[in-house]
């Protein structure tokens, strides 16, 4: 038996080893969400709606927060059909004593939190040229420190409960395939993202030996229909056009529900790291193994966008910037996702 056999041998015992191992962990980590307090947020539409629908159908007592009053009202009211405890509340998650307020009412509505979910954000499109600090902060507040208060505010009674009930806590952030590639025109959102999967990455390793299982999902382009909610600057009208449209190609963006189902698995089974759709996955792994085609390919992605110009560093939403093509049949998807994960409510500021 030469080298090359034997090493290969060798290789594939590993593998087959470690997919063992995985299998065995999984079932292992397994839980039940029935009768579980899990905390949404963001859960009032879009990606967080679709995973509140389908863990009310598993038994969950959900606590939601969003800006928008109107908002949860329709989800709460809707959430509530599955005989389930919804707990709802407007709170602005870029403020941290709102946080610490919410996660209390929760405990004291629901009991203790078992699963928190991170899933609100912003999204900011532009081009470079056109991006302030007012945006990357705007970012980093939304989507990286909100998930970072709302983990220590859950986190004190969640690991005491581990420690004393031998309960099995669970913390998910839904980053992005922004946070593993960055963007073109989502330099402020990638920023964020990258941030968020760092820590979540890090959060995972410290929580383990308190059993508390930490994952982190990527997911690629999501049919949600938030893009009419997302923020767009310099050329709106176009950045808005190409986002709706890429976001309705049913081979590169999977199905709200689809991606909802596959991030609570990856909660069930206490998964490190789930990256959602294939162009996701293509892209993270070439990431790694071929950063400099990646950025080579970025750029070039980038020559074919808008450039700047058009309301310059003023903000438009998406709704605020349909064209004949974002509204024609290419974007139908899209508009029936909108429709349908309640995205066509007023408030816009977070995703």
């Amino acid at each position: 038996m030469n080298l090359l056999t034997k090493t290969i041998g060798w290789t594939l015992a590993g593998l087959g080893a470690w997919a063992a191992t995985k299998a065995y962990l999984a079932q292992k980590r397994k839980i039940d969400f029935r009768d579980k307090t899990i905390i949404i947020t963001g859960g009032s539409r879009g990606l967080g709606l679709e995973m509140a629908r389908l863990l009310a159908l598993e038994g969950a007592n959900l606590a939601l927060c969003a800006r928008d009053q109107d908002d949860l009202d329709r989800a709460q009211s809707e959430l509530s059909q599955y005989q389930v405890d919804v707990y709802a509340e407007v709170c602005d998650i870029t403020n941290k004593n709102q946080i610490e307020r919410f996660v209390e009412n929760v405990r004291q509505a629901l009991g203790p939190v078992d699963v928190l979910i991170n899933n609100a954000g912003v999204i900011i499109v532009t081009p470079y040229e056109h991006a302030t600090e007012t945006d990357f902060r705007q970012a980093m507040d939304t989507n990286f420190w909100a998930a970072f208060h709302m983990v220590n505010a859950v986190l004190p009674h969640m690991m005491a409960r581990s420690a004393s009930e031998h309960t099995r806590g669970r913390i998910v952030n839904v980053a992005s395939f922004g946070g593993k590639v960055a963007v073109p025109h989502l330099a402020p959102y990638s920023t964020s993202k990258f941030a968020l999967v760092g820590y979540s990455e890090g959060l995972r390793a410290e929580l383990l030996k308190d059993n508390i299982q930490v994952t982190t999902i990527c997911p690629g382009l999501i049919r949600t229909g938030s893009p009419r909610n997302a923020i767009y600057k310099g050329q709106n009208e176009k950045e808005y056009t190409v986002f709706k449209i890429g976001d309705s190609l049913p081979f590169v963006t999977i199905d709200s529900t689809d991606c909802a189902r596959e991030i609570i698995d990856a909660c069930r089974y206490g998964e490190v790291e789930r990256i959602i759709t294939l162009p996701a996955k293509l892209g993270a792994a070439l990431e790694g193994i071929a950063p400099s085609f990646i950025g080579e390919t970025m750029a070039l992605i980038n020559r074919q966008l808008p450039g700047p110009g058009g309301i310059g560093e003023q903000r438009a939403f998406g709704r605020d910037s349909e064209t004949p093509l974002s509204q024609s049949f290419i974007t139908q998807l899209t508009n029936e996702a909108a429709e349908q994960n309640n995205e066509l409510g007023r408030d816009a500021s977070g995703l």
